[in-house]
């Protein structure tokens, strides 16, 4: 058996999986209940969704790695499987646990964990980094900007768990965000270069590779959407009850959109290829727009908190850049919707910009423009 570094980010490179791994390919696809078609899909039991669900803040680590050991056995049994990956390709769903538990699989905490569980968490984690980065990704290049997205990788390094943080590659590539982070604020047109250990330059790399393979269709997101609710439907049968598609209505088994991606849900709401009847589609639209206007707020209390006068309009265009044409068309955002962020971006940039010169240029007589001449 392959002998695998105990240092998550030494077994799987650069922030959690530089190389292959089975999730990378499948960044964009679907998740959830609408998963590949070479993925087991199960309803998991309640066992295990407790596991998965919990968060492990302020608890103690070994506590964190039994929940991980015994959530990933639960996983296996409701799958029915032995192990995480078959013919390189995920046979469980990792997606919903707790990033503490994920590391501790995936650094091997305790000799607990197998090469292969290894790297189907250290896949998941690296999924989750390059889900945060590709609208930033996205963002960077429109507003020609960089130091945004390494402004956005930072902030994702800094929430990382704290055994995450006592790992020596995370100050190794902290170091190096940072460092790509000050050539970007010297230059924002241009993608830093030469930075060792940079995740993002590892991600911008990667990134440009999967975007030459062929993509997922619309169609065969809408395929897995319509054989995930068909199992929802079975499901409600067995029991001896009907799916119900209206939140206002207390009976039947109400219909579950938690494990399905804004994609899937998308692929319903629009039903292109008429796969879906108009309570299906009128029902996931609703959780689509719910869901779309609680990220919109989430965006705008975050740049409220932060302190930074760049933060909301950033966090909207990434939002707007992380979607999908399809996404935006079913939660009816249009165009004028990111033409907005980015003038407000750009406006308040450049006035934060008057503002450090005249700051700068001292009082009295020196005849340099304030503030107020700008305005």
């Amino acid at each position: 058996m392959t002998t695998v570094n105990p240092s998550a980010y030494g077994y799987t490179g650069s922030t959690y999986g530089a190389g292959t791994n089975p999730y990378a390919a499948a960044a964009s696809g679907t998740k959830g209940s609408a998963a590949s078609a070479s993925a087991t899909t199960v309803t998991i039991s309640d066992a295990a969704r407790a596991l998965l669900a919990s968060q492990y803040n302020g608890q103690d680590f070994s506590a964190v790695t039994a929940d991980a050991r015994a959530a990933l056995d639960q996983l296996y049994e409701d799958a029915g499987v032995s192990v995480p990956l078959l013919d390189g390709k995920p046979t469980i769903d990792l997606s919903g646990m707790d990033r503490r538990a994920l590391y501790a699989i995936a650094s091997n905490s305790q000799n607990q964990f197998t090469p292969d569980e290894q790297s189907a968490a250290a896949g998941e984690l690296q999924k989750r980094f390059d889900a945060a980065m590709g609208p930033a990704l996205s963002a960077a290049k429109l507003l020609s900007d960089y130091s945004s997205l390494y402004k956005t990788a930072l902030n994702y390094y800094d929430a990382m768990s704290p055994e995450e943080k006592t790992d020596p590659d995370w100050a190794q590539q902290r170091a190096a965000l940072m460092q790509g982070y000050q050539q970007a604020l010297q230059n924002p047109a241009a993608l830093p270069q030469d930075v060792p250990n940079d995740p993002v330059a590892d991600f911008v790399a990667r990134a440009a590779q999967s975007a030459a393979d062929a993509p997922q269709t619309f169609g065969d997101v809408a395929s897995q959407a319509r054989a995930a609710l068909d199992q929802q439907y079975a499901s409600a049968k067995a029991a001896n009850t009907f799916l119900n598609l209206d939140p206002a209505r207390h009976t039947g088994q109400a219909v579950d959109f938690s494990g399905f991606d804004n994609q899937s849900l998308s692929a319903i709401a629009l039903n292109q290829n008429g796969q879906f009847a108009a309570t299906e589609s009128y029902a996931a639209k609703q959780a689509l727009s719910a869901r779309t206007r609680q990220s919109i707020l989430q965006t705008f209390q975050q740049g409220a908190s932060s302190g930074d006068p760049l933060a909301a309009s950033l966090g909207l265009i990434q939002q707007y850049q992380g979607m999908s044409a399809e996404e935006r068309q079913a939660a009816g955002i249009s165009s004028s919707f990111l033409d907005l962020a980015v003038s407000n971006y750009k406006t308040t940039s450049q006035l934060m910009q008057m503002f450090g010169q005249a700051s700068g240029s001292g009082g009295g007589n020196s005849g340099a423009p304030s503030l107020m001449d700008y305005l």
